[in-house]
């Protein structure tokens, strides 16, 4: 392999018609900022008659990392994989969890680890699932 070439890692998640709604709520929250947003210009047969105005593609950054998605018929909510956010405050890790597991599920309290200070692990309203991080 050339190490010389230069390789991204981006994330894509698929949702179930509120790909928008999702990436302008981490947009707002997370401090993200919203490079795209392309909506169909006319939703196929098969999606649901529901969705208005469906996302084909959208991309966000999000501390340096691209999240791309769209909105799929059937798209179900992450199941073994997880979105790290590494905070530099607990105050902040706090905050977000207490805003991500209002509405969404928790599979591990906030709390201190062998390897973080305060660590979470949480799905949100959109079906995200999230590793909450700080090391401090």
């Amino acid at each position: 392999m050339d190490t010389g070439s230069a390789i991204k890692l981006d994330v894509y998640i698929n949702y179930p018609g509120h790909c928008e709604e999702a990436f302008r709520y981490y947009e707002q929250h997370l401090g993200g900022k919203i490079t795209m947003m392309v909506p169909h210009q006319e939703p196929p047969p098969n999606f649901p008659k529901a969705w208005k105005k469906p996302i084909l593609h959208a991309i966000i950054d999000i501390g340096g990392t691209i999240l791309r998605g769209a909105d799929i018929p059937g798209a179900e909510p992450m199941r073994s994989a997880y979105l790290t956010l590494r905070f530099d405050t607990a105050e902040k890790a706090e905050h977000i969890y207490k805003l991500f597991s209002s509405e969404g599920e928790v599979f591990m309290k906030m709390g201190k680890t062998p390897f973080a200070n305060r660590f979470a692990m949480i799905r949100d309203k959109f079906g995200t699932s999230w590793m909450l991080l700080n090391q401090d």
